[in-house]
């Protein structure tokens, strides 16, 4: 199998050569009208290199839980950023999933790690025999893990043991990256990596349904790299889902099928708000659709090139990083602008929100609380 090491190498997939402007240079930021007023709370510095920005954090209660490539687990409090305590583990692969009392990691080696809220204490560890890229789900009695070779795996969140499994066909090419499973009324929804969405029952693991996000049209292997490392984002009983190469794609949880497509390539969940969907594309376009009549809205082409980070909402607006440490702050409804701040000097991996607050991950393992 052949693996392309991360999503900015495909930038560089490049087969002819000019003395004309470069398509893909970076756009340089445009003036803007500074609504929005955004400051660092507190930052935390930790170790590694956040190169995919694979390690996301996960909250429970007050608490904010984080680990790093080094393989430091910590719980802090989400207001402060002070640690409530740290557990040092073997070098980790991806980020922290928090729910029923465990915190669960995955280290390099393929070992599923599950630590106690409470004080970091190790409950138990479990080998899925193949690295785990992306944060795992976490149920009342099944932790749902996602491999890089395409296996989807139900543990039991008591002990660790494996209850069931589920091996997706896998491609040639894919990008080195996973999307985590996402856990909805007892039910898991999962995109792989040959472009197609799965639904599963949570407790057996026994395939409901699954949906291609988009289809293979080209006639080499980079034509048909139509990986799926974004997480569906299940919203009203609709599934909303993307993938590179491909298609943003909504499909209905009744009717079992897509209802509703767009040919675009992105490697990160759509974002919706304030009756917009809205996708960050792979080149780093913006795009927004109208949820009531799905036709396209505005189009925000400010940042093309700049390698952005995905975007979420909070308040009612689109947050996102980009390459040079810069977050911006863009109004859902028209794409306009409204605020931007130079947080770090590294790229922007990672932002975040969880109810009023704004988390921000950048290359170097920072991790920022941001006020707005």
């Amino acid at each position: 199998m052949i693996v392309i090491s991360s999503c900015s190498s495909l930038d560089n997939l490049r087969f002819w050569k000019s003395d004309e402007v470069d398509i893909d240079e970076p756009k340089k930021l445009m003036s803007f009208s500074d609504e929005k007023a955004l400051s660092i709370k507190w930052k935390n510095a930790y170790k590694g290199e956040n190169n995919m920005g694979s390690f996301i954090p996960d909250f429970s209660s007050q608490n904010l839980f984080f680990s790093d490539a080094s393989g430091k687990v910590l719980s802090l409090n989400a207001n402060t950023g002070n640690e409530n305590w740290s557990a040092e583990l073997s070098f980790l692969a991806s980020g922290t999933a928090a729910g029923f009392g465990i915190v669960a990691v995955s280290d390099i080696e393929g070992n599923v790690i599950a630590l106690d809220q409470k004080d970091g204490s190790k409950l138990w560890s479990s080998n899925v025999k193949g690295e785990v890229l992306s944060k795992v789900a976490i149920d009342a009695q099944i932790v749902v893990v996602k491999t890089g070779s395409g296996e989807l795996l139900g543990l039991n969140k008591e002990n660790g043991d494996i209850e069931w499994s589920y091996r997706s066909t896998l491609p040639l090419l894919t990008v080195r990256g996973s999307s985590s499973p996402v856990i909805v009324d007892d039910k898991v929804y999962v995109s792989f990596d040959n472009g197609r969405l799965g639904v599963f029952q949570i407790n057996s693991g026994f395939p409901i349904w699954d949906g291609a996000i988009s289809y293979v049209s080209g006639v080499s292997e980079l034509e048909n790299l139509i990986d799926s490392d974004s997480d569906p984002v299940v919203d009203g009983g609709l599934i909303y889902t993307t993938n590179y190469q491909g298609n943003l794609n909504i499909f209905d949880t009744t009717q079992k099928r897509s209802v509703w497509s767009y040919e675009t390539s992105s490697f990160y969940s759509p974002v919706i708000t304030r009756g917009m969907l809205m996708v960050v594309e792979a080149d780093s376009g913006i795009r927004s659709f109208s949820l009531k009549t799905l036709q396209e809205s505005w189009v925000n082409d400010d940042y093309k090139n700049r390698d952005l980070s995905n975007a979420v909402n909070f308040k009612g607006n689109m947050i996102i990083g980009d390459f040079e440490g810069y977050l911006h702050v863009i109004d859902t409804l028209n794409g306009r602008t409204i605020g931007r701040k130079k947080i770090s000097r590294k790229p922007i991996k990672t932002v975040f929100s969880r109810s009023d607050s704004l988390y921000v991950i950048d290359e170097a393992f920072n991790l920022f609380s941001i006020n707005i």
